[in-house]
């Protein structure tokens, strides 16, 4: 980004607020609200909330939808507590159960929340985002454009007369652009949601970070080594389901059903001589060793249930609901 750009865009900012040590030491308040994270699929949202975090909690993937749950993420700093909610993206097409339950669960994050994080990508805008604009016009609390991935414009010097078009597509609190895979100007976006955070008790101890149980973490792990590995291969009628998660004193003990819908995807999953099945294994087993901090013994196994991903009473017994 020009410095051009930057000194613009400093003077767009909106101060965060404040507190000065005399007012903090007579009065402790305490600040704490929601910020919805929404947009079209494969925008960056998991990407944004996990470099906000600091930490690796929502999957990621090049593949749209790997997102399919409603996430909290939690960040604590002194008197100001944001939760953060990653939800799916928002799509076109949602004739199956499992694409109306991602709508709506993404639609139900724009409910009672004091702003909204609406990212789109620089680089173009397409008849989904236009979707969920209309979707966030409804919103009664600030709306931030977040327009992510502005270091992959092939000319920088466009970003500007980008950023003049889009605001006239609505009244945005903010516009601001960033990279969230290279954590740029992320500083200034978590600045700018800290000044609407309204004062209130905080929900969650400072060293929580999401509302979201291991056994769901290590599942989400499975299913994202899954999508990285075989990408179109297998499509996106793949689910894991923790059957065992035993603490130890030497180690986690954690065993995950991946559930497919058809024989062929057994097959590709479980790859020639069993090689793709022991990669995702070794590799979910060092990001859950270091998310729990724990040595972990990890088993998989695969099964097939034809049609699961249009049936709501699956859906349901997997823990996707509609909301």
């Amino acid at each position: 980004m020009t410095e051009e750009f930057e000194s613009k865009m400093s003077e767009m900012a909106m101060p965060a607020f404040d507190v000065s040590e005399n007012e903090a030491a007579e009065v402790e308040v305490t600040h704490c609200g929601y910020i919805a994270i929404v947009g079209r699929p494969n925008v960056g949202k998991s990407t944004l909330l996990n470099h906000i975090l600091g930490q690796k909690l929502s999957i990621t993937s090049r593949k749209p939808q790997t997102t399919r749950d409603q996430i909290l993420g939690v960040k604590t700093e002194g008197h100001i507590q944001a939760i953060y909610v990653d939800t799916p993206g928002l799509h076109l097409g949602s004739d199956k159960a499992m694409n109306r339950i991602m709508n709506k669960t993404a639609a139900a994050a724009l409910k009672d929340v004091d702003v909204v994080l609406f990212v789109i990508d620089a680089d173009r805008w397409t008849e989904e985002d236009e979707s969920v604009l209309q979707k966030v016009k409804h919103a009664r609390c600030p709306v931030i454009l977040v327009v992510n991935k502005v270091d992959q414009l092939d000319q920088q010097d466009d970003l500007l007369p980008r950023l003049a078009n889009l605001s006239d597509r609505m009244n945005f609190s903010q516009i601001v652009p960033i990279s969230a895979l290279r954590n740029k100007n992320l500083d200034r976006l978590e600045r700018l949601v800290e000044s609407y955070i309204p004062e209130g008790t905080q929900f969650y101890p400072e060293d929580q970070i999401t509302n979201r149980s291991s056994r769901f973490l290590a599942a989400e792990i499975v299913r994202e080594k899954i999508t990285r590995q075989l990408g179109q291969e297998v499509p996106y009628e793949v689910a894991v389901q923790i059957e065992e998660f035993t603490y130890e004193e030497s180690a986690i003990h954690i065993s995950a059903l991946i559930l497919v819908e058809r024989n062929g995807q057994k097959r590709i999953i479980i790859g020639e001589r069993g090689d793709k099945i022991k990669l995702i294994g070794k590799e979910a087993r060092i990001d859950m060793e270091n998310l729990f901090q724990h040595k972990v013994m990890l088993n998989l196994w695969i099964k097939v249930r034809s049609g699961w991903s249009d049936d709501e009473r699956a859906l349901a017994s997997l823990g996707y609901q509609e909301e």
